[in-house]
């Protein structure tokens, strides 16, 4: 990747946090298998793979949050937000999503999309506040989903 942006608490994962991240992205999401049925797909993820794919950066020491981003083309894709139950209330969540802005940014890319589960009602809320914009709701198999977007200023 081209230029990180500068954010002394958040860093490129390195293959040693792979344990870290799995308990992370397990810890925020294991509550919601009950409500949503299924077993989110974050907690699913080849985290060792994303890793060394350099699409895994990490915040806290230990590891207390994450985010899994992808760039494409037109946009920067946020694949997963974690953030462990014992950091929430301490602006975790909200750097790393200002984080992903700034990535975007540096690798000149105009918006960020993500998608959430329809079921993790808490993130309808969230989302919007940050600047995101629902923009599709689409069924794939056992996953309701919620696209959102967010354009990026230049």
């Amino acid at each position: 990747m081209t230029d990180t942006p500068r954010d002394p608490e958040i860093r490129l994962a390195v293959a040693s946090d792979t344990a870290a991240v799995k308990a992370v992205t397990d810890a925020a999401y294991h509550h919601y298998i009950e409500r949503i049925g299924v077993v989110p797909q974050p907690m699913e993820a080849d985290h060792a793979a994303d890793i060394a794919a350099g699409r895994v950066f990490v915040t806290g020491e230990p590891v207390s949050g994450l985010v899994v981003v992808e760039a494409y083309e037109d946009h920067l894709f946020l694949d997963s937000i974690a953030v462990h139950p014992d950091a929430h209330g301490q602006g975790v969540g909200r750097r790393l999503l200002a984080f992903v802005d700034a990535h975007a940014r540096a690798l000149g890319l105009p918006e960020v999309r993500l998608y959430t589960n329809a079921m993790m009602w808490e993130n309808q809320k969230l989302y919007p506040k940050y600047g995101y914009e629902l923009t599709e709701r689409r069924v794939d198999g056992e996953y309701d989903r919620l696209l959102y977007r967010k354009q990026l200023a230049p």
